[in-house]
């Protein structure tokens, strides 16, 4: 008799959960990251009890119809690849099509979207759909994820506490605004608003609504280019100055990217005007001609 057996797909998926999600901010991500690739102008984050109870995020994207609303629950399904040749040009965020069925498989999930002025509405409890019905047709996605881990409580239990899973929640939301200063974002924790930005495309602003007017006051345009890089962005006075790199914000074809010479080139410029313990505040786009 074989021992070796096949996995059913919510074990699979249940699996796939403990690679994929590392923490609330890890659906957030996902969730988030969906909206922009589907080309929302406005993106709503409302949490509550930092997301371990609840995550919902809202856009007004182009959405889903029936058929892909309940396609996005299938391991290795994306819109995002089609071939192999795609692994080599990718202009999407999220690709690897484990996220979304993941998530479902640890959680209570509703889905709410709209295509072509038709409304659905899915319901999927550890990764079994509960219920599929019509919706009304408001323009764009609202996904909600409830009881995170509810089924998985040894998961549930190593999650960090409330106050560390809503710093990481706020510091990958405040970057993601300042990746894309033409998109409004809000995030609430609890009915508190803990950012909001217009979406004009101006990253002053998103600057602004992320650290204060006293700090806008003393950030300096910086702007360069070649023909192969379009340098933009902001990088403080030498009396401003954090606790941490984490501050030192290089952002690459929309995407956030951490690189430790730049990083070090960037704060090395600082070093005769400031404490070594102390970090500038810098946000460079870096735009690549990939063509």
């Amino acid at each position: 008799m074989s021992k070796i057996k096949v996995m059913d797909e919510i074990l699979a998926n249940k699996i796939a959960a403990g690679e994929v999600i590392e923490r609330c901010s890890s659906i957030v991500k996902e969730l988030v990251e969906n909206s922009i690739d589907a080309k929302s102008s406005k993106i709503k984050i409302d949490l509550i009890d930092s997301g371990v109870t609840e995550i919902k995020v809202t856009d007004d994207g182009v959405g889903m119809d029936e058929g892909d609303a309940l396609l996005a629950f299938q391991r290795h399904a994306t819109s995002k690849l089609l071939s192999e040749v795609d692994l080599f040009n990718i202009n999407s965020l999220g690709f690897r099509g484990e996220a979304l069925p993941s998530i479902a498989s640890v959680s209570e999930v509703s889905l709410k979207t709209c295509f072509d002025n038709v409304g659905t509405f899915i319901l999927i409890k550890g990764g079994k759909l509960i219920k599929k019905e019509s919706s009304d047709a408001r323009k764009g996605t609202e996904i909600t994820v409830r009881k995170l881990f509810y089924n998985t409580p040894a998961r549930l239990k190593h999650l960090s506490s409330l106050y560390t899973e809503l710093a990481h929640i706020t510091d990958f939301i405040n970057k993601i605004a300042l990746s894309y200063p033409s998109i409004s974002f809000i995030l609430t924790n609890d009915g508190k608003t803990l950012l909001n930005t217009d979406g004009r495309g101006n990253l002053l602003k998103v600057i602004n609504s992320i650290y204060g007017v006293d700090v806008t006051k003393k950030m300096i345009e910086v702007r360069n280019n070649d023909d192969e890089y379009d340098v933009y962005g902001y990088i403080s006075m030498p009396e401003v100055t954090k606790s941490n790199r984490n501050h030192i914000i290089t952002i690459v074809n929309g995407r956030v990217v951490k690189n430790q010479e730049i990083n070090k080139c960037i704060n090395d410029s600082y070093h005769t005007y400031k404490p070594d313990d102390r970090y500038p505040i810098v946000i460079l786009n870096i735009e690549v001609d990939t063509s």
